[in-house]
């Protein structure tokens, strides 16, 4: 066991028996932005010596009404990339959550997720973009990027709200980051891949044919959308949680004009903003890395404390092994919706799958998730494994995981 003192909290790694059975335990009592407990995570268990990348604001932006919540300029992490991988990109958009009220964005304006003035001046690179080949096989010698979220509407909304001093620009900062690049070389490139975690992993979803279309028809363009497959589905007490967030963000931030009309044609704008009802149109090839147990979606869309008063779930959301019989069986019903939700995604040969049965969330940018001695695993392989099998065509990847508990090599989240 080892503890790690980070961000205020201890961090401890329980690595259990040989097979690697690990959970990482969190002394906290509350999660309500479980990306910030990512971040620290990977912060805490990347590689000995992470590559520090800093951070670029876009000068340009501003000209464009491209702006973060607070007005300031929006900003990425570029590494160049080097000899086979000179031409090829990727771009990893920066997850976050969502703001959804007035009140709620005002918060968030005065945090990195709203304004550049708080972002890190560098960040690490791990996992999908690390530096090193055997930390990242495929992409390690590729230009690699980090684009940062401080518009709290996966890069979908375009609208302001002058007394609170908010804008809303997720969809002008997606532009002027994609011309900024392209100016930097991006429009020469001969591979391309589009990746994003929680917020990200949905914009990716959002914005994955718009990206494809920034290309010629010879180079190579996929995308990759990890802990994004966020599920329109009722919480504990038969409200509609997400459904309301969901809602909220797309009301509130002019998102409606910025959705895939082969939707909107004939669903309503918040049901455009969950994935299920986009994966299965979209043109360009796509691969879904998810937990069936997503960590977030137990926590704040299945039983969040407003959906249970009581406390009933209030040990299991913090704690799968403090579920009940009870309890796990409605959690394997959420694992079915989710596996219902892709079955049509599966039918085009051109899209893959990693679906394991975790308690996790997001597992491309933290090096233990992504590819290390006891990564989690389907069928012997790695997330990093799969996913560049998917993308260089050298096999088909669409693998689901067998039920809880039966996956002995995933990474956990438990809270106390």
């Amino acid at each position: 066991m080892r503890k790690i003192f980070l961000l205020g909290f201890v961090v401890t790694v329980l690595i259990l028996g040989t097979e690697a059975n690990g959970y990482l335990e969190f002394n906290i009592t509350e999660l309500d932005h479980i990306e910030e407990l990512e971040y620290g995570v990977s912060k805490s268990i990347s590689s000995l010596n992470p590559l520090m990348v800093g951070l670029t604001l876009i000068t340009g932006a501003s000209a464009k009404g491209a702006v973060c919540l607070d007005g300031t300029l929006p900003g990425y992490h570029l590494h160049r990339g080097h000899g086979s991988g000179a031409n090829s990109w990727l771009i990893q958009l920066e997850g976050g959550g969502w703001c959804d009220n007035i009140r709620n964005c005002v918060y968030r304006k005065k945090s990195r997720r709203g304004s550049s003035n708080y972002m890190e001046k560098q960040i690490q690179f791990t996992g999908i973009l690390s530096d090193k080949a055997q930390e990242n096989p495929d992409f390690f010698n590729w230009n690699r990027v980090k684009l940062r979220y401080c518009d709290g509407g996966s890069f979908s909304g375009d609208s302001q709200n002058k007394a609170a001093g908010l804008q809303f620009r997720g969809e002008r900062i997606w532009r002027a980051a994609m011309d900024d690049l392209k100016a930097k070389g991006m429009q020469n490139a001969k591979q391309a891949l589009l990746s994003g975690c929680s917020a990200g992993g949905l914009a990716v979803i959002l914005r994955c044919d718009e990206f494809s279309n920034l290309f010629s028809r010879t180079t190579k363009v996929k995308c990759l959308s990890d802990a994004g497959l966020f599920l329109d589905t009722p919480d504990v007490s038969g409200g509609h949680t997400i459904r309301n967030l969901y809602n909220g963000v797309v009301q509130l931030q002019g998102v409606r004009n910025n959705l895939p009309h082969m939707c909107t044609d004939h669903l309503n704008p918040t049901s455009c903003f969950f994935p299920q009802n986009l994966i299965s149109e979209m043109k360009t090839p796509l691969f879904i890395v998810n937990a069936a147990y997503d960590i977030w979606q137990v926590q704040s869309s299945l039983a969040p404390p407003s959906a249970d008063p009581s406390g009933y779930w209030h040990e299991c959301r913090l704690n799968h092994g403090r579920c009940t019989p009870a309890q796990i069986l409605f959690l394997q019903g959420f694992r079915d919706q989710m596996l219902r939700a892709v079955s049509r995604f599966l039918n085009a040969r051109k899209n893959g799958l990693f679906i394991n049965s975790c308690f996790a969330h997001c597992q491309t940018e933290r090096q233990d998730t992504w590819f290390a001695d006891d990564s989690p695993v389907i069928n012997k392989k790695a997330v990093a494994t799969a996913v560049g099998d998917w993308y260089f065509d050298r096999a088909e990847v669409k693998l689901i995981d067998c039920p809880y508990p039966c996956d002995r090599s995933c990474h956990n989240l438990v809270f106390r």
